[in-house]
């Protein structure tokens, strides 16, 4: 069987820098930070005040009323990604391809503002006050699911579930679909709304978000650097539109990157921390590349996962050079949660747009925030801002809670 080549023909995204994607790409080559006070409660009382909010989003400018309301946040942000996405790539579901047209997203958390929503509400007025749309509004594949009604996709319709790997793992299962010949085009990404009392607190107790820098929002989120102490909280969606060249071709798209090789891989070894040598996170991306059939030299940049947190940054720093070795101090590295905070399960998504648009402009965004460099983080982060740099092959990692490991790879599109 001829494995068919997969490339990205649209992209569509709401996130902390702007309510689309064109915006929110200026916004980061520019060094915006989309951070600032929490809003979406009162968080006077938290440790951490600070998170990387969707701002001024109105459902109902992509979607009716009725249904919006019949819908937690995330997949409100789903659904409008998936409009822009499929406006951006100029692909028209119809009868003849809704079969092999899929859905295949990454929710770490789904719906948490719905499930505090009611709980309240169960405790104030008891059970028989609870609405039936409790349930079908906060499970997490309502994501992929209301994106199908509202599109007519039939194809495989999936929501991977693995903490902040989960986008990278989305991207990974629509690749081996359409590699499979299961699909010929699949929107897939991330997305997450869980800036919410709950999960802030959750996070908190953690002791894994930023509580020193709230009084200056756009400083918290410092990866790679000496003074980071812990992530900021992000919500949004990065959707990519992956399809088959020989379809792309056909109806003449515009093709953003080609993706090329995605790699798995588990820690076994602890809840939330990852292995202190960076085992895990070196074999997802060492998979990738051999999925990819390219040598880590051929690789000019990485999105890194970079959260900001003092395991994290170092041991991903560890891992960068157990693949790349000599070459690893000549990638140029970016941390764009320095700018839009960590999006969680959507991380990986809107990250690998900002990879394929970084290929497809050729312009590599910087890492904000970095000004006292973390001995143990000495590569190439792109301190200095973002430069006009053309790269053959970027690659995108995420890690998540678990142990669980992602990467992907995507090679710049040329005709």
């Amino acid at each position: 069987m001829t494995r068919p080549r997969v490339v990205i023909t649209g992209i569509g995204g709401v996130t902390p820098l702007a309510n689309d994607i064109e915006s929110t790409w200026k916004k980061l080559l520019a060094g915006e930070s989309g951070i600032a006070p929490i809003t979406l409660f009162d968080a006077s009382a938290y440790d951490s005040r600070v998170a990387g909010e969707v701002k001024n989003f109105v459902a109902e400018d992509y979607m009716p009323m009725k249904q919006a309301r019949r819908m937690d946040r995330f997949t409100q942000f789903a659904v409008a990604s998936a409009k822009m996405l499929l406006e951006d790539a100029k692909y028209e579901i119809t009868d003849a391809n809704a079969y092999d047209t899929g859905v295949i997203l990454g929710i770490g958390l789904g719906g948490l503002q719905t499930i505090e929503t009611y709980h309240s509400k169960l405790l104030e007025s008891g059970p028989h006050k609870i609405s039936p749309f409790m349930i079908p509004m906060l499970i997490s594949n309502m994501g992929p699911g209301q994106i199908s009604i509202f599109t007519g996709a039939k194809g495989p319709n999936i929501v991977t579930t693995t903490a902040c790997a989960s986008a990278i793992h989305a991207l990974g299962t629509a690749f081996s679909e359409m590699i499979m010949g299961r699909a010929t085009a699949v929107i897939s990404g991330g997305v997450e709304a869980t800036v919410t009392p709950l999960g802030v607190a959750g996070f908190t107790a953690l002791k894994a978000l930023s509580s020193q820098y709230n009084d200056e929002p756009t400083r918290a989120s410092r990866p790679f650097d000496a003074k980071r102490d812990g992530f900021v909280i992000g919500e949004g969606a990065g959707l990519l539109l992956l399809e088959t060249l020989e379809s792309a071709q056909a109806r003449g798209a515009k093709i953003y990157a080609e993706m090329v090789g995605y790699g798995a891989s588990g820690d076994a070894y602890h809840m939330t921390a990852p292995r202190d040598d960076g085992e895990g996170m070196a074999r997802a991306m060492q998979n990738a590349l051999r999925e990819a059939g390219i040598d880590a030299s051929a690789i000019g940049h990485i999105n890194a996962h970079a959260t900001s947190t003092s395991l994290n940054d170092s041991t991903e720093t560890k891992a960068i050079k157990t693949v790349f070795g000599a070459h690893a101090g000549k990638v140029k590295i970016s941390a764009t949660k320095s700018m839009t905070g960590h999006l969680l399960g959507a991380a990986g998504g809107i990250e690998s747009v900002f990879t394929a648009l970084a290929l497809h402009d050729e312009m590599l965004p910087g890492t904000v925030n970095l000004e006292n460099p973390d001995p143990a983080c000495d590569l190439d982060y792109m301190a200095d801002g973002s430069k006009n740099i053309a790269c053959e092959y970027a690659m995108c990692n995420s890690f998540g809670f678990g142990g669980t490991n992602a990467s992907v790879i995507f090679k710049k599109w040329q005709q």
